[in-house]
C-alpha cells in the first residue's frame, strides 16, 4: 500500500493503527487499516450523534474497569469531559467507536503495555479487521424501530403498568449504567466482597432507592456485539421458534437457561410463567414436576421467585389502599414511598430483561457476557432484601393509619443496614410530609384541616364557644407518632387552642408579637421531626411557637379581662377572705335568718348585700367585681332555717368562665357553705360570751343560778378554744397556705392549662383538707354534729337567761309588793302568800335550776365524747396538718386522759407506720 500524500487522512489513519498497534510492519498494519476505513466511511459513524457518544464512552469504561483497569478507565472519563469542551472534533461518536472496535482482539491483550497516561490511545487493543457474521450497519433508528418482545409478552399475561416506566433494549441498558463503576478496582462484583452491603447498592444524596447500581456488573455486550445481520435474522428466528416448540413437546429434555430466565422475570413481576406456577394453596409459586429442569436448579429458582412473592404482597397492599378513600393523606403518601420503590424494582427487571432478549438476538454466547440464574441470584441479593424489608412494613402497617402508621414506618429506622436505614427515612420522609403540614398550619394559623382523623389533634365542632378550651380540641393519643414525645404533643395542641381562643372566645385579632421570628422558625426539612437526636430544629420551633402564643394570651387575659381581680374577689368574699364585710353582712342577716328558709325573700337579702358592700371596704372594689356579686338559696329541706340555705354567689362569663367553670363554682360554693358554717359558729360563741357577761350582774341576785353560770362558763370556754383551733387551721393553714401557692404558680404559668391546673389544686386541697371529700366525709358529720351542740348551748342558755330574768322579775315585784304593804301599815305579806312565794321559788330551782344544771351536764358530756370521738378520727387521717389539729385541740392532755388512744397515731415506729 502506497500513502503519496502524508497530510492526508489515510495515512493519518494509518499512523494512529501503527501507533495503536504498536508495529511497523505493513503486512501486519494492512487489515487493521483496512478495518479502521470500513468503519470510518459506512452510515453508521455518520449517523452517531451525542448520545450515542455518551453510549459508547460509557462502553469503552466498562471495558476498562472488566479487565481491572479503574484507574486508566478514569483517565479516559476526565480526558474525554476535555475533548466534550473543544469544538475541534466533529464526529466524537465515531472516533471513540473506531478506537473501541480496534481494541477488541482478545489475542493481542497482552501486547499494550503502556500506560493510559503516556499516551491516549494506548488503551486499545488490536482487534480481528473482519466484522462479526451477524452484523450490519448500526442504525440507531431502525433499532428503535424494530419490535421488541417485552417482558411480559407471554399470552395471555399482562404487565404491572407503571406510569413512565418502561421495559429497555439494548440502548437502554447501556444508558442506565453509571459511573460509579469507574471507581471500582476489582473486576469482581461487589456482592461478591464480605465486606459490601448486597451487591453495593445504596440511596442516591437524595434518598431514592438505587436498584439499578447492580446494572453496571450487568455484562452488556458492545456496540460491535450488538449489530447483527438482517439476512441472518430470520432464518434465526424460525430455527429459534422451532426449537422452543420441540423442547416444549419433550419434557424429558433439559430446558436451556434463557427460557427459565424469561419464567423467572415474568414470575419477578408477579405473572405466571409458563414453567412456573402460582400456587394458590401454599400462596407461593411452584415449579411444574414434568418439566426438565435439574433439581439443582430448582431450588435455585424457587429462591428467586421469592422476589416476586414479595412484590405482590406489597403491589396488593398498594393497589387494595389507592382506591381507599378513608386511607388518608399519610397512608397515601406511604404507599406512593411503596410505588416509588416498585418503580426501581421494574427498572431493574427491565435491565434483565434487555439483557436476556440482547443474548437472544445476538444469537453467539460469548463467556461472562450473558445472562445467567445463577448471575441473576447474586444481583437479586440486595433487591430481596429491600423487598423483604417493603413486605415486613406493609405487615406491620396494615390498619393503620395517621400517626399510627408513620410509628410503624419509624420503628424501622434503627436499623443495623446502613441502605436499609436510609431506605427507611426515605420512606418516613414521604409518610411524614402531611403530619409536618398538618402541624404546622395548626401551630402558625390555628387551623385544623383532618379529613381523615389522622392527625393526633382532634377536634369536635360541636362544642360551644364557652366550652372551647375543655372540650373542643384533645389529643388522639393513637394518632401521636412514636417520634414525638407526649410533651410535644401538648405543647402543639395548646398552641393551635390557644389561637382559636383568642379569636373565637377573646375576641382579639391582634398578631402575636414576634410574629415573623416565630416564622422564620419552621423547621425546613421535613426529617427533623423524625431525627430530633441529632436536629434541634423541630423542637427550638414549637418551643418557641408555644412560648409567644401562651404568653400572648395570658396577657390579654390579664390585661383585658382583670384575671387576677376576679381570681382575688373569689378569694374575697366567697372565701371570706373580707373579715369587716363577712362580720357585718352577719349582723344584718342575723334576724332574718333564724326564721324559716320557706319564709325568706331573695329581693330582700340582696339588698341587705348591697347595704353590707356601701358600709364596709368592699365598696372600693371594681364596679364590675361588685356588679357580679350576688346572693343565692340553696335548695330548702324540712326543717332548714336560713342560716343552711344562705349563699353568696359570683358571676363569670366570657373568658375567664374557662377557668371558673360550672364546675369550679360548685366547689367555691361548698367551701363557702362550710366557712360560713363556721364562722357563724364563731359568730354564736361571741354572742354566748357577750350574753354571759352582760348576764351575769343581774343573776348575782339568784344565788341558785351560780352553779348553772359556772357550768355555762366551763363549757363555753371548751367551745370557744375549740372553734378558735378550727378557725385557726381553715383560715391559715388551708386557706392562707393553699392562696399562696396559687399566687405562685399563677405568676410562674407558662400557659393557661397550668393555670386552670393550679386553680384546680387549690380547690382540691381546700376540699380535701375542709373535709368536704368522701374519705372524711364521716370526720365531718361528726364536726357539724358538734356545731349542732353549739348552736343548742346557745338555745339552752338563752332559755335559762329568759328564765332568770322572769324570776328576777317576780322577785322583785313580791318585793315590791311587801314595800307597799309595809308602808300602808299592813303586813308584808300574808302567812299564804309566803307559802305562795316559797312554792314558786321551789318550783324555779327544780324546774329551771336543776333541769339546766342536768341539760348542761348532759350536753357537755356529750360535747366532749364526740370531741373525743372527732379527734380520734383526725389522728387517723392521712393528711399531716389534720394530725395537727388534733394535737393542738388537745394540747393540755385533758382529752387524752379521757381518751388515750387519741395520741397513739401520733407516735411512729422506725418503720414509719403509726403504732398501734
Amino acid at each position: 500500500m502506497t500513502l503519496n500524500d502524508s497530510t492526508t487522512p489515510n495515512l493519518l489513519v494509518y499512523k494512529l493503527c501503527s501507533r495503536i498497534l504498536g508495529v511497523n510492519n505493513e503486512d501486519a498494519l494492512t487489515p487493521h487499516f483496512q478495518f479502521a476505513l470500513r468503519i470510518l466511511g459506512s452510515n453508521f459513524c455518520t449517523s452517531l450523534d451525542a448520545q450515542d457518544a455518551f453510549q459508547v464512552s460509557e462502553k469503552i469504561k466498562r471495558k476498562l474497569v472488566r479487565k481491572g483497569r479503574s484507574k486508566d478507565a478514569a483517565i479516559f472519563s476526565e480526558l474525554n469531559r476535555k475533548l466534550e469542551s473543544l469544538d475541534i472534533l466533529r464526529n466524537r461518536a465515531g472516533v471513540l467507536y473506531l478506537l473501541m472496535s480496534l481494541c477488541d482482539d482478545k489475542s493481542a491483550d497482552n501486547k499494550s503495555s503502556a500506560s493510559f497516561s503516556s499516551t491516549l490511545p494506548s488503551f486499545i487493543l488490536p482487534q480481528t479487521p473482519f466484522l462479526p457474521v451477524t452484523s450490519t450497519p448500526f442504525n440507531p433508528a431502525q433499532i428503535a424501530a424494530t419490535p421488541r418482545l417485552p417482558v411480559s409478552a407471554t399470552p395471555g399475561a399482562m404487565p404491572p403498568q407503571t406510569p413512565g416506566v418502561g421495559f429497555v433494549t439494548s440502548s437502554t441498558l447501556t444508558k442506565s449504567s453509571g459511573f460509579s463503576s469507574l471507581h471500582q478496582t476489582d473486576p469482581t462484583p461487589a456482592s461478591f466482597h464480605p465486606s459490601s452491603n448486597l451487591g453495593g447498592a445504596g440511596y442516591h444524596s437524595d434518598g431514592a432507592t438505587n436498584y439499578g447500581s447492580v446494572q453496571r456488573y450487568l455484562p452488556t455486550p458492545s456496540i460491535g456485539d450488538t449489530i447483527h445481520n438482517d439476512r441472518r435474522g430470520s432464518s434465526s428466528s424460525s430455527t429459534s421458534s422451532r426449537s422452543v416448540r420441540q423442547i416444549r413437546d419433550n419434557t424429558s429434555m433439559e430446558l436451556p437457561q434463557n427460557l427459565l430466565l424469561r419464567d423467572i422475570i415474568f414470575i419477578l413481576q408477579g405473572i405466571e410463567g409458563q414453567y412456573i406456577k402460582i400456587d394458590l394453596a401454599k400462596d407461593g409459586y411452584k415449579i411444574e414436576s414434568k418439566v426438565g429442569i435439574p433439581k439443582s436448579l430448582r431450588v435455585s429458582m424457587l429462591k428467586l421467585v421469592e422476589c416476586g412473592w414479595l412484590h405482590d404482597k406489597v403491589r396488593k397492599y398498594t393497589d387494595s389502599r389507592v382506591a381507599e378513600k378513608t386511607f388518608g393523606l399519610v397512608g397515601q403518601s406511604f404507599c406512593a414511598a411503596l410505588q416509588q420503590e416498585l418503580t426501581e424494582y421494574y427498572n431493574l427487571i427491565a435491565v434483565f430483561d434487555a439483557q436476556l432478549q440482547q443474548d437472544q438476538d445476538i444469537g453467539i454466547v460469548q463467556d461472562g457476557c450473558h445472562l445467567t440464574i445463577r448471575r441473576l441470584r447474586i444481583w437479586l441479593l440486595e433487591p430481596l432484601v429491600r423487598l423483604k424489608t417493603l413486605a415486613a412494613l406493609v405487615d406491620i402497617c396494615k390498619g393503620k393509619k395517621g400517626g399510627a402508621l408513620a410509628s410503624a414506618v419509624y420503628s424501622y429506622t434503627q436499623h443495623g443496614d446502613y441502605d436499609i436505614r436510609n431506605m427507611i427515612k426515605h420512606t418516613l420522609t414521604l409518610v411524614v410530609q402531611p403530619i409536618f403540614a398538618t402541624l404546622t398550619r395548626w401551630i402558625y394559623d390555628g387551623e385544623l384541616d383532618d379529613q381523615f382523623q389522622e392527625f393526633f389533634v382532634a377536634s369536635d365542632p360541636s362544642v360551644r364557644e364557652d366550652r372551647l378550651w375543655h372540650d373542643k380540641y384533645g389529643l388522639r393519643k393513637s394518632m401521636i407518632p412514636s417520634f414525638i414525645q407526649m410533651e410535644q404533643a401538648r405543647k402543639i395542641l395548646l398552641i393551635g387552642k390557644s389561637i382559636n381562643f383568642l379569636r373565637a372566645v377573646c375576641r382579639d385579632r391582634e398578631q402575636v408579637k414576634n410574629r415573623d421570628v416565630v416564622k422564620r422558625s419552621e423547621a425546613k426539612n421535613v426529617d427533623a421531626i423524625f431525627n430530633q437526636d441529632l436536629n434541634h430544629t423541630f423542637q427550638n420551633m414549637v418551643d418557641m411557637v408555644y412560648k409567644e402564643t401562651s404568653s400572648h394570651l395570658l396577657t390579654v387575659l390579664h390585661s383585658k379581662y382583670k384575671f387576677m381581680d376576679h381570681l382575688k374577689a373569689m378569694r374575697r368574699y366567697l372565701l371570706l377572705g373580707q373579715g369587716d364585710f363577712i362580720r357585718h353582712l352577719m349582723d344584718l342577716l342575723e334576724e332574718d335568718l333564724a326564721k324559716p328558709a320557706a319564709s325568706l325573700y331573695l329581693h330582700n337579702l340582696t339588698g341587705i348585700l348591697e347595704t353590707a358592700i356601701r358600709a364596709t371596704n368592699a365598696q372600693f372594689d371594681d364596679g364590675d367585681i361588685l356588679k357580679r356579686l350576688d346572693v343565692r338559696l340553696l335548695e330548702v329541706s324540712p326543717g332548714d332555717t336560713g342560716w343552711d340555705v344562705f349563699s353568696l354567689d359570683y358571676h363569670v362569663d366570657g373568658p375567664i368562665s374557662t377557668v371558673f367553670t360550672p364546675e369550679c363554682m360548685i366547689m367555691y360554693l361548698r367551701v363557702f357553705n362550710f366557712l360560713w358554717r363556721a364562722k357563724r359558729m364563731e359568730y354564736i360563741l361571741a354572742g354566748v360570751w357577750t350574753g354571759q357577761m352582760s348576764n351575769s350582774r343581774f343573776l348575782r341576785l339568784l344565788p341558785e343560778m351560780a352553779p348553772v353560770l359556772h357550768q355555762c362558763h366551763m363549757i363555753t370556754s371548751e367551745m370557744v378554744h375549740f372553734i378558735q383551733q378550727v378557725q385557726y387551721y381553715i383560715n391559715f393553714e388551708v386557706l392562707e397556705c393553699s392562696w399562696d401557692e396559687l399566687l405562685k404558680n399563677v405568676n410562674e404559668a407558662e400557659d393557661l392549662d397550668y393555670i386552670i391546673a393550679a386553680h384546680q389544686v387549690f380547690l382540691d386541697t381546700i376540699i380535701n383538707r375542709s373535709l368536704l371529700d368522701e374519705k372524711s366525709r364521716t370526720i365531718l358529720t361528726q364536726l357539724r354534729a358538734i356545731f349542732d351542740l353549739i348552736i343548742q348551748f346557745q338555745q339552752i342558755q338563752d332559755e335559762m337567761y329568759l328564765s332568770g330574768q322572769n324570776e328576777l322579775d317576780a322577785r322583785e315585784h313580791y318585793q315590791h309588793t311587801m314595800k307597799i304593804n309595809t308602808e300602808q301599815g299592813q303586813w308584808g305579806v300574808t302567812e299564804d302568800e309566803e307559802q305562795i312565794e316559797q312554792q314558786r321559788r321551789l318550783d324555779f330551782i327544780q324546774a329551771v335550776v336543776y333541769s339546766t344544771r342536768a341539760r348542761l351536764r348532759v350536753l357537755g358530756q356529750t360535747y366532749q365524747d364526740m370531741v373525743q370521738q372527732f379527734l380520734l378520727m383526725l389522728n387517723r387521717h392521712n393528711d399531716v396538718s389534720l394530725r395537727f389539729l388534733s394535737f393542738r385541740q388537745d394540747f393540755n392532755e385533758y382529752y387524752k386522759q379521757k381518751e388515750p388512744r387519741i395520741r397513739t397515731s401520733l407516735t411512729y415506729s422506725q418503720s414509719g407506720r403509726p403504732v398501734v
